[in-house]
């Protein structure tokens, strides 16, 4: 019998690998998604040979239109598709009005336009399946503590997650109300993880120390909650009780009290970062 397909994007490395890892351990066979060959074909040996699954690579930018064109028409016409993670993205700091407009334009084809191409071949490949063929079949998007509040110097970053959010809502909904019923066999899930060790931040610049160290997450751990309220249903995964907590007072607090305290909070970690950038 043939295995079921997880297709991730942005699987070369970080909470995409880790994706990958977890997902050949329950039994997937894989296409791995990315721009960098060289660590596709190396993650996709690594699990061939200690998994026994099968494979695949395909190497896109799906902040390209020919990118995501090539990767939604592999989705589209896998037979076995049972899983997709839309997780490609990357992050900016510093005021918008100073930000290189093309990345940030690179940010909201990335993690707006790729999910929503992906997301829409995924759909149209699980309506043409019988429950049987895949019982558990879904989409999982990458998002980001940073979707629940606007924070200055992260402005784009956090308006795309927000977006994420959202979108995943608004089909969970549409998924429940489809007459046919196939709908009801489909989960969505937004993850929401906050701080994690991986190449994101590397790439972002970022010094970790002006983050407390209680808040760093593993992709490992990140992952698993993840598949965990995958296999529930669940459509909002928020890693640790701590970030859990974080959303909760966010929600909680009126809005003009949580800007104040986003606006404080970004002062207060440019000026740590200054500060290790000075001792340096």
């Amino acid at each position: 019998m043939t295995k079921p397909l997880a297709a991730i994007t942005g699987a070369s490395s970080g909470i995409g690998a880790e994706f990958a890892r977890q997902l050949a351990a329950r039994g997937y066979d894989l296409l791995l998604i990315a721009r960098r060959e060289d660590r596709l074909h190396a993650l996709a040996g690594e699990l061939v040979k200690s998994r026994g699954v099968a494979a695949e690579i395909c190497v896109a930018d799906l902040a390209l239109d020919d990118g995501r064109a090539r990767a939604a028409a592999r989705v589209a016409d896998a037979p076995n598709l049972a899983v997709l993670v839309n997780n490609a993205g990357f992050g900016t700091q510093g005021l918008f009005e100073d930000a290189d407009l093309a990345s940030q334009d690179r940010m909201h084809q990335l993690h707006i336009l790729a999910t929503l191409d992906l997301t829409h071949a995924a759909l149209r490949n699980f309506k043409t399946q019988t429950a049987a063929s895949a019982p558990r079949r879904g989409i999982i998007s990458v998002s980001s503590v940073a979707a629940f509040e606007q924070a200055p110097f992260n402005v784009s970053y956090c308006a795309t997650k927000a977006w994420i959010n959202n979108f995943t809502k608004g089909l969970s909904m549409e998924l429940a109300a489809d007459p046919s019923g196939s709908g009801r066999h489909i989960t969505v899930q937004a993850l929401c993880p906050g701080y994690t060790y991986s190449e994101f931040h590397d790439k972002l610049g970022m010094d970790r120390r002006t983050i407390p160290k209680p808040l760093w997450l593993s992709a490992e751990f990140v992952v698993s909650e993840s598949l965990r309220g995958f296999d529930r249903g669940q459509l909002i995964v928020v890693p640790s009780w701590k970030y859990r907590a974080v959303v909760r007072l966010i929600r909680w607090t009126p809005g003009s009290w949580m800007r104040w305290l986003s606006i404080r909070f970004a002062r207060k970690r440019r000026e740590r970062a200054q500060s290790f950038e000075r001792r340096a």
